[in-house]
């Protein structure tokens, strides 16, 4: 039996037959792009991911809906997020790239060089022709630019809401034990789900945490959003800092506890995930409402299951919880695509980015995929056959709303409203990424060897190959590398340019 949930207002509902008046000024006589009814369709090729468990087939009906309202003919290379990485750096160093090319995100040392070497458009000067995308925040859209120009366009997402640890609330009842607030409130919590039976199925079968994002351990020891915070003006790197050390210590004790997995650093996003709906993890790392997903699973072997989203956790330095980007992803357009087809390709998205097509990408077809009753929507099996949601479709086609993370189709109403109170409470304690846009030459040069040595380095230690002492010389190693301190020069001196153009 499928759920239903609220519609929230920020998701309008609209009919299939509604005018496209709204959507780049197109008219009765035009498609949603502005093209003519009877001009040839635009042939449009696009490389983005997918987080459902199949991707869209080639002939899913959303795709042929967007194709029929903008005048397009798309030829989309889903790819799931295991193997995004990989594939993105084949596809950027052969050069033959798609019209519309998903990037990971602003740290993709080989995509900025590439911007910075001419290889994309400065989609800057074009987007005010666009309503829907140049109504995207100026907060988040600023965060995208390199060297001041937007030749990245933002997969916009909300600020808050976003990936954190989410926890089994039921298990916790059972346990004994309240919401964790602090860092030791975590670790009991976290060793009674090894150790109490919390699934009450009478066998020592379960872990605290999958380890998903354990870099987050760190991030709270440090009161920081990843490696770089601000302190009285100036950026410091937080590997360097004692709170990294520490954050080590910790992940390293609930290794040996058998919290973790033994086998944490090669698992995959999908595995994470499959191990909460199996019921075999009391925390699972993602979105507000992605976890929901492993709420589901879960709930197919126990109907009391809920990962509740922590509002914050506090470390030494303070309690936080960590702010998004305002984007997951970014979309490039090769320069080898003509002028005329790249306004095409942004007035495709611009159509995404209307309520009308934020709702097709992201709730598919209504009455095929979603039926609406009195004020909530439900599911279809066709759903779920066709892969129709925010993380598939919704993946490329987005409108900005603050309330996105708290929301998911199949959602029943009082998770949504206990999501967006979790979302709002948030704001009170979230940390956000102060590097975002920020570059520095030795870094796009040296940055991801330095970054693999630390990163195989935690690893070790974590796992206890290596002990702290370990840790303690590579810090110092780095502290006496010339380059290495030029880096993060160049990162302030980056910083405070950032700061005086505003």
């Amino acid at each position: 039996m499928t759920k239903c949930s609220f519609v929230p207002t920020s998701v309008t509902i609209m009919l299939l037959t509604s005018m496209l008046s709204a959507c780049s000024g197109a008219d009765s006589s035009q498609g949603a792009n502005g093209a003519a009814k009877d001009e040839k369709p635009t042939e449009i090729s696009i490389f983005t991911e997918f987080s459902t468990p199949e991707p869209p087939a080639a002939d899913n009906p959303v795709t042929k809906e967007f194709e029929k309202r903008t005048n397009t003919k798309l030829n989309i290379m889903w790819t799931s997020s295991n193997a995004l990485a990989e594939k993105q750096n084949v596809l950027l160093a052969s050069g033959d790239m798609p019209d519309l090319m998903r990037i990971i995100d602003m740290k993709q040392v080989q995509a900025i060089n590439m911007i910075k070497q001419g290889a994309f458009w400065d989609l800057g000067p074009y987007l005010k022709d666009y309503k829907n995308l140049s109504a995207y925040p100026k907060e988040i859209m600023d965060r995208a630019k390199v060297d001041g120009k937007q030749y990245m366009l933002p997969s916009v997402r909300p600020l808050q809401g976003n990936t954190f640890f989410n926890i089994r609330t039921d298990w916790l009842n059972n346990v004994g034990l309240p919401m964790p607030q602090t860092l030791d409130d975590f670790y009991i919590a976290l060793k009674a789900f090894v150790d109490k039976d919390p699934d009450r199925n009478g066998k020592n079968d379960t872990y605290g945490y999958n380890g998903k994002n354990w870099n987050n351990i760190i991030d709270i020891f440090n009161k920081s959003n990843g490696k770089w915070k601000e302190v009285n003006g100036k950026l410091v790197d937080t590997d360097l800092e004692p709170g990294t050390r520490d954050g080590l210590v910790y992940l390293n004790k609930m290794f040996k506890d058998k919290i973790i997995p033994e086998d944490f650093s090669i698992m995959k996003t999908t595995d994470f995930e499959n191990m909460a709906k199996a019921g075999k993890v009391g925390v699972q790392s993602d979105t507000t409402e992605g976890v929901f997903r492993s709420t589901e699973g879960a709930q197919k072997l126990d109907p009391k299951a809920d990962f509740v989203a922590m509002t914050y956790l506090e470390g030494p330095q303070g309690k936080m919880v960590l702010t998004g980007t305002g984007f997951t992803g970014l979309y490039v357009i090769p320069k080898k695509v003509p002028e005329a087809k790249m306004k095409k390709i942004l007035a495709l998205l611009d159509y995404g980015a209307s309520d009308e097509g934020f709702e097709l990408a992201c709730f598919g077809l209504k009455d095929i995929h979603f039926k609406v009753v009195d004020g909530f929507k439900t599911t279809t099996e066709q759903a779920v056959k066709d892969s129709v949601s925010q993380s598939s479709f919704g993946k490329i086609f987005e409108k900005y709303d603050p309330y996105l993370w708290a929301y998911r189709v199949g959602m029943p109403r009082e998770v949504f409203e206990r999501n967006k109170k979790i979302v709002d409470d948030r704001a009170n304690y979230g940390v956000s990424d102060v590097s975002v846009g920020l570059f520095s030459d030795i870094d796009l040069k040296m940055g991801p060897d330095f970054k693999k040595k630390m990163d195989d380095m935690k690893t070790k230690v974590i796992m206890g190959k290596e002990p702290i002492e370990s840790w303690d010389a590579l810090v110092k190693s780095y502290k006496a590398d010339a380059n290495y301190m030029k880096m993060i020069d160049e990162f302030n001196q980056a910083y405070q340019d950032r700061k005086n153009s505003k």
